[in-house]
């Protein structure tokens, strides 16, 4: 279920991405706050982060982290250009879901690297599961935002 509500989150964001032109991801969500380009850049930097926290390998979008992730929008930092993110976004969310689908139940309910085998023993739930969890409901809240555009 937690695979299926990723995959219908991600499908959602794209759809909505899919739908404007690169001139549109230009466009304040509201009046001073950020972009969707921003937004777009920032989800595929987090989401990138889960590489390295699943312990699924390297992160492919670390150059992301200083404009999307470490600085709010307009902090002057360069970015790629519109058709560069929504290829990353393609390429790295068909990579995570590859991934996610060949983790057992096991692997989930197991530790992320941020955590260490004594914080775990104490919080089990603090597991690769609440990992996607919050995920999830990170790109659903930034959809959320992306929904006040139209």
């Amino acid at each position: 279920m937690a695979l299926i509500a990723w995959d219908m989150q991600i499908s959602r964001t794209e759809k909505f991405l899919d739908s404007l032109s690169d001139e549109a991801l230009m466009k304040e969500i509201a009046p001073g706050k950020n972009r969707i380009i921003y937004l777009l850049g920032h989800l595929i930097a987090v989401n990138d982060g889960m590489m390295t926290l699943l312990g699924l390998g390297e992160r492919s979008h670390v150059h992301l982290d200083e404009a999307f992730i470490k600085n709010p929008d307009n902090s002057g930092f360069d970015m790629p250009d519109a058709s560069v993110l929504r290829s990353d976004w393609k390429k790295s969310n068909a990579q995570l879901s590859a991934l996610f689908h060949e983790l057992t139940p096991e692997e989930w309910l197991s530790k992320h690297t941020a955590m260490t085998d004594e914080d775990f023993v104490k919080t089990p739930t603090r597991n690769k599961m609440s990992v996607l969890l919050n995920r999830t409901s990170h790109v659903a809240y930034h959809l959320g935002q992306l929904a006040l555009v139209k």
